[in-house]
């Protein structure tokens, strides 16, 4: 598979993520992961599950990143890369607003409805250690972005929104992005993102087409699995 500098691009901007993020195992509830339900970490978990479900999709965009590059600022472990830091840090605080199950399945195309549920979770659980392991190495990158909203595009799906940003900084141009959101019965759910025009899950699902067709889906779950293996030991 060809290394995809997307999400080091997003993710270091400390965001994911919110992908992906694109990021993990289905999103579960602040109170069942790991640690104590009381730490920092949680509290923004709980805070971001409540704005999904009563703001507005755009302003819910605004806290939650804001929220996430903060948090990211004052841990030190976050900022240095601990990989089990950082992976609670997902769990808790950004993957309670992703649908990652949907952009699992978006990603993987058609190979995901070839799949069991057991290849899924194994999709699932491969393609979270890729962005996790991503995300690790660039939150030291994070200094004094800020989140910008720009003008909203309506939709004409019911349910569904497109909320367009950029993330600005005294270094450089300001980098676009967009987040697509669908509305579920818990809030608001982040699905795909998009940085100067390349959209994350057609990213990925470029690359895993071409593995299902050449290996099948248990061959897509191998390379993902070497992949995420060769990373960890290249770590010192």
């Amino acid at each position: 598979m060809k290394k995809n500098t997307l999400p080091s691009r997003l993710l270091s901007l400390g965001l994911a993520a919110t992908l992906l993020l694109p990021l993990g195992l289905k999103a579960q509830p602040a109170s069942s992961a790991t640690g104590s339900g009381n730490s920092p970490v949680a509290a923004t978990a709980t805070a971001t599950g409540s704005l999904a479900s009563i703001q507005a999709p755009e302003e819910f965009i605004r806290q939650l990143s804001q929220t996430v590059l903060d948090r990211i600022r004052q841990d030190p472990e976050l900022r240095a890369g601990d990989l089990r830091r950082v992976s609670r840090f997902v769990d808790e605080s950004v993957m309670p607003s992703v649908d990652f199950e949907r952009m699992t399945a978006l990603a993987v195309g058609r190979g995901w409805r070839q799949a069991t549920p057991e290849q899924q979770r194994q999709l699932m659980a491969e393609f979270r250690v890729l962005l996790v392991r991503t995300y690790a190495g660039a939150v030291a990158q994070v200094k004094d972005q800020q989140i910008r909203l720009k003008p909203q595009r309506p939709t004409t799906e019911e349910g569904e929104a497109i909320v367009r940003s950029e993330i600005v900084s005294s270094r450089g141009e300001p980098i676009q992005l967009e987040y697509r959101l669908s509305r579920t019965p818990s809030g608001w759910k982040i699905y795909d993102l998009n940085v100067l025009g390349v959209w994350l899950v057609e990213s990925y699902r470029n690359q895993f087409a071409q593995e299902v067709s050449a290996k099948g889906v248990d061959g897509l779950i191998r390379s993902l699995s070497e992949r995420n293996r060769q990373f960890a030991q290249a770590k010192p």
